[in-house]
């Protein structure tokens, strides 16, 4: 089987870019990973980029994908993210959202926390989607919005679990590992993305598309469109597709 993938990140009308997007590589195995330092503090950027590098070594620390790696990874930069706060006095800032894709040699595993998602599609269909550690999609599980307003609540900004905060208890989720499926397609975005653009899309995207950065090339024209009257956020995506 074949991976091949493709990155995007842009500041949109943001002055700084917060986000931050890695990609590694080691004995045939890669790592991906996402972040979105908060909006509001102004060293989110530093936040995003210390997770995701964080996340690289602990990838190459392990030489590769073993069974304990994403909660190494998540925990590991959670607390060298608690230790800059510390040294610097920086206890309300250098916060962000992680998201984590890691691909074995027979096996596919992820996590997340925060509002940046992870998607999975295959068969001509979403699979799976991670869900978002905020206000709104509490709602959703309480019954009280549906899935598809969380786009525009009021309270979208408003997330529940991060990086940068001291947890009594995890507060990482790490899906089971998945078999590695030829034709399955895997899309890690921040909110600035998938805001814009509805999964409905995304898939017509992915079905249009011949290349990864062809789909997350077809999927930017709509978030741009969609984005044109706002004060677009900063956005990111990185597409992984597994092939014949």
């Amino acid at each position: 089987m074949q991976l091949t993938y493709y990155m995007l990140t842009d500041k949109g009308k943001r002055r700084n870019n917060e986000d931050y997007v890695g990609s590694y590589e080691l004995n045939n195995e890669y790592c991906f990973a996402l972040a979105d330092g908060l909006g509001g503090h102004e060293r989110g950027e530093v936040a995003s980029r210390l997770v995701v590098e964080t996340v690289g070594e602990v990838f190459a620390q392990e030489n590769g994908y073993s069974e304990y790696f994403l909660r190494e990874a998540f925990e590991l930069a959670q607390q060298n993210l608690l230790d800059k706060q510390q040294r610097e006095d920086a206890y309300d800032e250098l916060k962000t959202t992680l998201t984590v894709v890691v691909v074995g040699k027979e096996s596919i595993g992820w996590g997340h926390v925060g509002d940046s998602r992870i998607y999975r599609f295959g068969n001509k269909k979403l699979i799976s989607q991670t869900k978002d550690h905020s206000v709104p999609q509490m709602l959703v599980k309480m019954g009280e919005i549906t899935e598809k307003e969380i786009r525009n609540h009021p309270d979208r900004s408003r997330l529940l679990k991060v990086m940068g905060v001291d947890w009594d208890r995890p507060k990482y989720e790490i899906e089971e590992n998945v078999p590695i499926v030829a034709g399955d397609s895997y899309l890690m975005c921040s909110d600035g993305f998938w805001e814009l653009i509805e999964e409905k899309q995304m898939l017509n995207c992915l079905k249009k598309a011949k290349t990864p950065q062809e789909w997350i090339e077809l999927m930017q024209v709509i978030v741009l469109e969609n984005g044109k009257e706002r004060n677009m956020d900063n956005y990111s995506a990185l597409a992984v597709w597994i092939r014949e």
